[in-house]
C-alpha cells in the first residue's frame, strides 16, 4: 500500500502517543476526525499499524536486566529453524527475537529479574536444546535508547 503525506503524518503522531485523540490528530494534519479515523482503520486492516500497546519500563516491573544473546544452531534445516523460532516465541523472557545472517543464527533480547533467573533460562532454553551449538550473552549496562518508532 502506498502511504501519502497524511498517512505518514498520522503515523508520526501515533508513534509518539497512540492515545492522541483523532480530533487532535486531524487538527495537526489538516484533516477531519472521521478522515483520520478511516485512515487509521485502513492502516490497521492492512497491517501497517500492527498493534496499539503501552511501552513500559522493564525495571519498574521487576526485570532490570537486559541481555543480548547470540545463538548458533547445530543444524540449520527449515524444520530446525522453525523449532528454534517456536521455542524462543514461547519464552516470556525473550522480548525480541531475530533470525539473522552472519556467524550466528539468532539474536535475542532477553529481560530478566536477576542473573539467577537468566541462568535458569539458559538451562531451560539453551542447554536443554541439543540443536543449540553455543550461545553468547552480552549484559546491557545502560538503556541509552530504546523504542519502536519507525522513521516516516
Amino acid at each position: 500500500m502506498q502511504l501519502d503525506a497524511f498517512d505518514r503524518a498520522i503515523l508520526a503522531i501515533l508513534q509518539q502517543d497512540n492515545t492522541t485523540p483523532q480530533r487532535v490528530i486531524g487538527e495537526r494534519v489538516h484533516l477531519s476526525a472521521p478522515a483520520v479515523q478511516r485512515r487509521i482503520r485502513r492502516m490497521e486492516a492492512q497491517g501497517i499499524i500492527r498493534a496499539n500497546v503501552a511501552v513500559v519500563d522493564p525495571a519498574a516491573l521487576g526485570h532490570p536486566i537486559t541481555l543480548f544473546v547470540e545463538i548458533e544452531l547445530v543444524s540449520e534445516t527449515a524444520v530446525d529453524i522453525d523449532a528454534a523460532k517456536t521455542a524462543f516465541l514461547a519464552a516470556p523472557e525473550v522480548q525480541q527475537c531475530y533470525y539473522v545472517t552472519g556467524e550466528v543464527d539468532f539474536m535475542l533480547v532477553v529481560l530478566v529479574p536477576s542473573m539467577a533467573a537468566y541462568e535458569a533460562l539458559t538451562r531451560r532454553l539453551f542447554f536443554a536444546n541439543p540443536n543449540i551449538r553455543k550461545f553468547r550473552s552480552f549484559v546491557a549496562m545502560d538503556r541509552v535508547k530504546t523504542g519502536l518508532t519507525v522513521p516516516v
